[in-house]
């Protein structure tokens, strides 16, 4: 039977009017897309089924398999027509082909160490091409499987001794699957994306990066969140100091899920009133100076109220980050004051279950970070945080890091990059983020990289999502608006939520960096009207340094 939904040029009369009627009814009722392009929906040329016989190898420049091509009827929003391919030796890709196509081209980012093929256009509040189904997407699995993994985190043994498939996972599967994306559009609808994203949050936003960095055409607009862009010492020196400092002599944890209230409320009562308000947030963690001594328990203090000097001692070095016995540091930081409740299952453990922290780094350092994997008993413990660990890893710096802060091509070409970090992330640090913007301000000048390029720190967000403070605000529909029509974005309006389905209870103007909402002294703290801009400022550099400094460099040659 002939599809009505992607009717081939040559198939059956009747299916092909059913079609148009369908898409007349679709055009004359076509929301507008606020300070976006207006651009006419473009129905396919050819049936969902002909792309399973098309050719892909010379516009990805590798050999690719299309595996399958069909229509997804019940899809949601809308129909789709989706497409499944793998491009050798084993990346594999989805792309779907809406119905209703308004020339525009999202692909979105994996998590964790990947390893499974998962289309996430999350942050699309208001963005009607994504709420409503009028935009391709694709995604990729980045050349590996982790069927034996939890969201790829514990089985990262694809990269044993693998070259190709770290570089797939590194960089190269994101790219040839915009390429590979591209392509089927062009053949799908007889026309090119006017428009082409990328979003991704975590390792998703070190992808993001890479493809600013490495291949500065291949989007339009870049939304990078929490980026991992310190692949190698976020998965080995970060996570596995917080583990290994959490770890006592006996093997158990020092500091419990149940004293990190504690502590986080010591924290508010420091530094809470720092920005002129007390509401539950630090604005800026920076300059919060405080020393888990003071939740020390007094003579005669209830225990469950306070902590003891090694578990205060412990927080103390979870706050310092991976450093050695001179003082030499090994990562930016540590997570910023504020974040304590997000430390729970992160390097924290909640009742009996494991800690990411552990799992993330034994299974980097092992199977990824070194050209052989090391030895099968190879514990965390093995791992020395000294200078030449980090020179021992330092060659995997090249593939694995996103922290190039020359984007002048990308730039050149009308790319715009929107960064965004919570400083509360208990993962990455938001000290990141603001290394390599002031890395791109250095590089190629503060009035350039204000064209393209706005970050913003939400106080109280964790990692990607959730947290204390206002995080939920319409990525999408902000890249979009400032590609599509030139509204570079320099207020955020965020919102907090107590619980899934809830209404906001809290909502905040958050300000392009370095610029921060300052409380008026009078109205209600949690609506916006009572904040006002005000000028921030950067970041010592002297704050900054580190070890791996020198990594926010532009190298010499890069290798495609």
């Amino acid at each position: 039977m002939e599809s009505i939904l992607f009717p081939s040029p040559t198939g059956d009369i009747m299916a092909g009017m059913t079609f148009r009627l369908l898409w007349l009814v679709a055009l004359s009722t076509l929301p507008l897309f606020s300070q976006t392009a207006k651009l006419a929906p473009i129905p396919p040329v050819m049936a969902c089924a002909e792309l399973s016989a098309f050719s892909l190898d010379s516009a990805v420049g590798s050999k690719v398999q299309i595996r399958s091509a069909a229509e997804v009827t019940d899809g949601k929003p809308a129909p789709y027509c989706r497409v499944l391919g793998t491009i050798e030796p084993a990346i594999q890709f989805e792309v779907r082909l809406p119905a209703t196509w308004t020339q525009r081209y999202l692909q979105t980012g994996c998590g964790g160490l990947c390893g499974n093929l998962n289309i996430n256009a999350g942050r699309a509040e208001g963005c009607v091409p994504v709420t409503e189904g009028q935009i391709a997407l694709a995604s990729t699995d980045m050349g590996h499987s982790n069927a034996g993994g939890r969201g790829g985190i514990t089985d990262p043994t694809w990269g044993v001794e693998n070259p190709q498939t770290r570089i797939d996972f590194a960089y190269r599967g994101v790219h040839l699957t915009a390429l590979a994306a591209k392509a089927l559009i062009q053949k799908f609808y007889g026309q090119k994306a006017r428009y082409s994203y990328f979003s991704g949050c975590s390792d998703g936003g070190r992808e993001a990066l890479m493809e600013a960095q490495r291949y500065p055409t291949d989007f339009d607009g870049i939304a990078a969140g929490a980026p991992a862009m310190n692949f190698i010492t976020q998965n080995s020196f970060f996570h596995g100091w917080n583990a290994m400092v959490n770890t006592g002599a006996d093997g158990q944890a020092i500091l419990t899920a149940d004293k990190l209230p504690i502590l986080h409320k010591a924290i508010l009562e420091k530094c809470d009133a720092l920005d002129g308000v007390k509401d539950g947030l630090i604005s800026n963690p920076p300059a919060c100076n405080f020393d888990p001594a003071v939740a020390i328990c007094k003579p005669g203090q209830d225990a469950a109220t306070c902590l003891t000097p090694a578990q205060a001692n412990t927080a103390k070095e979870i706050y310092a980050g991976a450093h050695d016995a001179q003082g030499h540091k090994f990562v930016i930081s540590g997570p910023q004051p504020g974040s304590e409740l997000a430390w729970a299952g992160v390097y924290i453990p909640q009742a009996n279950t494991p800690i990411f922290s552990t799992g993330i780094a034994l299974g980097t350092i092992k199977y990824l970070l070194y050209p052989k994997a090391l030895a099968s008993n190879f514990q965390l413990a093995d791992f020395r945080f000294e200078q030449a660990t980090l020179d021992a890893i330092s060659p995997m710096h090249a593939i694995y890091d996103a922290t190039d802060p020359d984007l002048s091509k990308f730039a050149a070409g009308g790319g715009k990059l929107l960064l965004y970090h919570g400083w509360s992330d208990p993962h990455i640090s938001p000290l990141n983020s603001v290394s390599y913007y002031q890395a791109m301000q250095k590089t190629i000048g503060d009035a350039k990289v204000a064209q393209f390029s706005r970050m913003f720190l939400f106080p109280g967000g964790y990692h990607c999502n959730g947290g204390d403070g206002p995080f939920d605000f319409p990525l999408l529909s902000l890249i979009m608006n400032w590609v599509e029509g030139g509204a570079a974005p320099d207020v955020i309006t965020a919102t907090h939520a107590p619980g899934r389905g809830a209404a906001p209870d809290r909502t905040r103007p958050v300000y392009a960096w370095p610029a921060v909402a300052a409380y008026k002294g009078t109205g209600d703290i949690n609506a916006p009207a009572s904040f006002e801009k005000k000028p921030g400022t950067p970041i010592p550099a002297a704050k900054l340094q580190w070890q791996g400094s020198k990594f926010y460099v532009t190298p010499g040659t890069r290798k495609q």
